[in-house]
């Protein structure tokens, strides 16, 4: 953890050389999702509510997604970028170095002008808790911290992934945004809205479905029967990044460099 605070340090150093454009990209990265949001707010103005879902519960279920992705997509980005690391060898210089590769390609780089997307995700969290008729004891905070942990842990997964996959294809696979930026998309609503298949896919294999949907119903108190595995549904999204380190470790055993 020391290591990787002077990565953070160091990259923050870099990218705050050029304040402009450092606050310029986070003001852009502000209203990417806030005109998603604004698309949001406008149906449910329209149409009232989808399939019994009223507009501050989804605005919670929005918030939470889009506060894991920036999060995940500022700390993980290393990952999102490593194809490059592959096609130029310069991979081979982390297999000699005393540290693994897993913090090593975390380390490499960070997008901290995602403060702006985390910002307008933190503000639409707390207008939706605001706008809830929700008792909030300690195990529904608890929760929703879960939930939003969950989701970083699950799109991280996802990023490690696809950058394993570079160590067989040596360039990133744009179908890998089904995953991230569609899950993303899809996941900013509750599941049981989708087709049962899709709710089965995104429980059972990626399971974001764990990380927002089964939590929200404890949360908004939906749920039938003991609430206990609602509650700890976000747990999922910690195990589900175990597999996704164990591809990683196959496909670095695997690494043939480039010869560059």
């Amino acid at each position: 953890m020391k290591l990787f605070g002077k990565y953070l340090l160091i990259l923050f150093k870099s990218q705050m050389q050029y304040r402009a454009s450092f606050w310029l990209l986070s003001f852009g990265q502000f209203f990417i999702p806030f005109s998603v949001f604004a698309g949001l707010y406008f149906m449910f103005e329209r149409f009232g509510q989808i399939q019994g879902w009223q507009f501050y519960e989804v605005a919670l279920c929005f918030g939470v997604i889009h506060m894991a992705f920036s999060i995940s997509e500022c700390f993980g980005r290393g990952f999102d970028m490593f194809s490059s690391l592959v096609a130029s060898g310069d991979f081979d210089r982390l297999l000699v170095r005393p540290r693994g590769t897993v913090v090593q390609v975390l380390g490499s780089k960070f997008e901290f002008t995602r403060i702006g997307r985390l910002l307008q995700s933190l503000i639409v969290l707390g207008w939706a808790i605001a706008g809830l008729d929700v008792s909030w004891t300690l195990p529904k905070i608890v929760t929703l911290i879960l939930m939003i942990a969950s989701g970083v842990f699950i799109f991280t997964g996802i990023f490690i992934l696809v950058a394993a996959m570079c160590f067989w294809t040596i360039q990133g696979l744009e179908i890998a945004n089904i995953f991230t930026d569609g899950g993303r998309e899809m996941a900013q609503y509750p599941l049981n809205i989708y087709q049962k298949w899709v709710v089965r896919f995104f429980t059972y294999v990626i399971p974001f479905g764990c990380a927002n949907y089964l939590p929200l119903l404890y949360v908004l108190g939906k749920t039938d029967g003991s609430p206990l595995p609602y509650m700890l549904s976000p747990l999922a999204g910690f195990a589900f990044i175990v597999p996704c380190l164990l591809v990683w470790r196959i496909g670095v055993r695997h690494y043939r460099s480039t010869g560059s």
